[in-house]
């Protein structure tokens, strides 16, 4: 493949990446743990779901991505 186009890809799924992962973050880290908000496990429905399930193709897509990245130097 066309090296260019990998590395393009590259940037464009990290930045994708970034921004799903900041979206499912949400009420979630350090403050919670001290003494914030208390959730209690619930599953996943509608938008949350179909946004956990695009955070997995985008990290597979990543990760594939990358190692055609590497073989093709």
């Amino acid at each position: 493949m066309n090296p260019v186009f990998l590395k393009v890809s590259q940037i464009i799924l990290t930045i994708l990446m970034i921004i799903l992962v900041e979206i499912q973050a949400k009420g979630k880290g350090l403050a919670s743990g001290i003494g914030g908000n208390f959730t209690f496990y619930r599953s996943k429905r509608g938008v949350e779901r179909f946004i956990f399930v695009l955070t997995v193709v985008v990290t597979v897509l990543l990760v594939v991505n990358s190692l055609l990245l590497v073989i093709n130097g």
